[in-house]
């Protein structure tokens, strides 16, 4: 009974001399924090002093949970471009450093999700719980660390695949003015990769909020949102939103090129997100330069293309394709930005509203439309089919304004004209419907062969969705060679132009036998009876009598003619003997 108090005592002595040795070797630290002070808030942006120690793009912590980037770094004061709501921000309110860049989450949890640049989720399902995040901001891979582009990235529009191909890892432009189509091709380019190993991301930036969910809609009743990530910056978002928003869609596809995926990254459109970077540099009193940008816009859209390459495999082998889209004004393909981008990109897409409003879809001018790295990683089969393919486009293009004029042609020109306008109406496509590989190489192959040449225009459309049905009939070792570097062989490319001429069978005209049993009905009275005889003997006169006087009246009127000067030299030597009578 006595021991128990003691053995509790104990316990007490131990327990206030532990804390009583951790209270000798506390030491309390303090901390340093820098707080400054808003002085004036504008649209999207604010200017603050103190934090004398912030550097370039730090994230600045402003009231209610309200971001900023530094911009601006100046002496006395600093530039702050906000990144959420701003109306409830005055002069006067405390703001404080973070010590951090602005940075992203990244991983396979976004995929299938719809997130603002921040990384907040847009469509009202569970919260985000990534494990990893990455900064918006990085450099882009060294050359060393890069390869060179070999594999292509089908798209499903055949011509795009056949006339302007795009590699893994290349920087292809799509311009073009308002409503031609822009973000119809990236779409149909996103839904074709499904099954192909291929992650997506698409970047709206700018967008209306009904475009957006259209896109989204769109994506999710295909099948296509299970392979992408969505990242929107809407139009009436903060304009710093609009400018952080691809560089941050740019580190969630880098995470999974280090990962070693393939990934397709679509900008729709940086026309808004150089907008955006202009007002924000008024705003905060940058200089401007041409057309009111400031001298730093090539800079801000090349370090941001600059990351779409194709790693080594010592650094995983992943690819990042980009696909800028840009809106040019009145088909002005020389204003400033157009000019900036398709100058950094590696080739260009342009839709033309002439071919829009023909209802040549999609209206890609083969033209002016480049492709300066995706033709080395065109597969062999297509080179073989569609080599001549945009040449003789491209003189039917040209021969197809001087016709317009009513100008007679021979029957080569004639001939180019109607091949190529079949060759225009089989590179015709409606929206959300890609083609295959095996169908396009068999409708090509059937165009370089001028198998459609004989088919009506009219029927031109089913006659292409014949041989595009008709080649799920391609052998798969014959098939199987289109997907490799492979070339064709005469025995493959047979194979296929059997196929193709079966299909079309039904579509091409049948020849009539009317006119020979005219001919024949002609030649029998000939040789029938006397009545007959005289019929024909009538007959034989009539053109012999037409075909004569031509060029009997030609003559004839010729020395017609010359006896005129003749008469006016009989009538000059009467008024000659006039004189003479009156001498």
């Amino acid at each position: 009974m006595n021991a128990a108090p003691e053995n509790l005592q104990s316990v007490f002595d131990r327990t206030f001399a532990g804390i009583s040795q951790e209270l000798g070797n506390f030491t309390p630290q303090l901390a340093p924090r820098e707080v400054g002070t808003i002085m004036s808030v504008a649209t999207g942006i604010a200017k603050v002093s103190g934090l004398p120690g912030v550097g370039f793009e730090e994230l600045i912590m402003f009231p209610g949970d309200v971001l900023g980037i530094a911009f601006n770094v100046d002496e006395d004061e600093i530039g702050v471009v906000l990144l959420g709501e701003y109306q409830d921000l005055h002069a006067g309110d405390e703001v404080q450093r973070t010590g951090r860049v602005m940075d992203v989450a990244v991983g396979e949890v976004l995929l299938g999700r719809v997130i603002d640049p921040l990384g907040r989720p847009l469509d009202d399902n569970e919260p985000l719980n990534a494990n990893e995040r990455l900064p918006i901001e990085r450099p882009a891979p060294a050359i060393m660390d890069r390869a060179s582009v070999t594999v292509p990235i089908q798209t499903g529009l055949m011509v795009i695949d056949a006339l302007i191909p795009i590699g893994r890892g290349q920087r292809e432009l799509i311009l073009g003015d308002r409503q031609t189509g822009k973000t119809a091709i990236a779409l149909d380019a996103i839904l074709n990769q499904r099954g192909k190993n291929v992650i997506c991301v698409y970047c709206a930036i700018g967008q209306r909020a009904s475009a957006v969910a259209r896109v989204v809609a769109s994506l999710r009743t295909r099948g296509a949102l299970d392979y992408t990530v969505v990242v929107v910056a809407e139009g009436n978002d903060a304009p710093g939103l609009a400018y952080i928003a691809p560089y941050a869609a740019t580190s969630i596809a880098e995470h999974f090129m280090e990962a070693g995926h393939d990934v397709l990254i679509v900008y729709d459109d940086l026309t808004q997100h150089a907008r955006a970077y202009r007002e924000l540099s008024l705003l905060l009193r940058r200089p401007p330069g041409r057309e009111a940008f400031p001298g730093d816009i090539f800079y801000i859209h090349s370090r941001l293309l600059e990351r779409a390459t194709h790693l080594r495999k010592e650094r995983g082998g992943g690819s990042l394709t980009a696909l800028p889209i840009i809106e040019t004004e009145a088909q002005d393909i020389s204003a400033y930005i157009p000019t900036n981008l398709i100058s950094i990109t590696d080739g260009q897409i342009y839709l033309s509203p002439s071919l829009f409003e023909l209802g040549v879809l999609p209206a890609v001018d083969v033209g002016k439309s480049v492709s300066r790295v995706g033709g080395k990683a065109q597969r062999a089969a297509y080179r073989a089919v569609a080599g001549n393919l945009k040449l003789a486009y491209a003189q039917f293009e040209e021969l197809e304004t001087f016709a317009r004029f009513g100008a007679r042609l021979d029957d080569d020109t004639r001939k180019i004209i109607e091949h190529g306008r079949r060759i225009r109406a089989c590179l015709k496509q409606p929206e959300f419907a890609p083609v295959s590989v095996p169908a396009q190489i068999a409708v090509l192959l059937a165009l370089t062969a001028n198998l459609f040449d004989p088919v009506p225009l009219d029927k031109m459309t089913d006659a292409g969705n014949a041989v595009r049905e008709a080649a799920a009939t391609i052998p798969k070792d014959v098939s199987a060679r289109f997907e490799t570097a492979a070339k064709l062989n005469d025995e493959d490319k047979k194979t296929i132009m059997e196929i193709a001429r079966t299909a079309l069978a039904p579509f091409q005209p049948k020849p009539e036998p009317k006119p020979e049993v005219k001919t024949e009905s002609k030649v029998e009275p000939k040789a029938g009876s006397k009545d007959d005889g005289k019929v024909t003997a009538d007959a034989k006169p009539k053109p012999e009598v037409k075909a004569e006087p031509k060029p009997e009246v030609k003559s004839e009127t010729k020395p017609e003619s010359e006896p005129s000067p003749e008469a006016q030299a009989e009538v000059k030597p009467k008024p000659e003997a006039t004189p003479k009578e009156k001498s």
